[in-house]
């Protein structure tokens, strides 16, 4: 996991994984709503943060190679400070 300061106030979250990849078919689907590739899951906690992210003017998005793991992206606009 990586964090950093990006363009117009945005903060960057990266994370990574070495698990086995997804296809661009999986990968055109991961945040749709009850969208799953695991027996027990239910499809619903990427999706989830999409819309969480896209309310608040951010963004999130994944990037993978079959057999190389997955890479996820979040781009998230910080709070306006508030005068006391």
């Amino acid at each position: 996991m990586r964090t950093a300061r990006g363009p117009r106030g945005i903060v960057q979250v990266t994370v990574e994984d070495n698990g086995p990849g997804m296809t661009r078919a999986i990968q055109a689907k991961v945040f749709e709503p009850a969208f799953t590739t695991k027996p027990d899951g239910h499809g619903y906690g990427l999706a989830t943060c999409y819309r969480i992210l896209q309310s608040h003017g951010g963004r999130i998005w994944v990037e993978s190679v079959p057999g190389e793991g997955a890479t996820f992206h979040l781009d998230m606009p910080r709070r306006a400070k508030t005068a006391d």
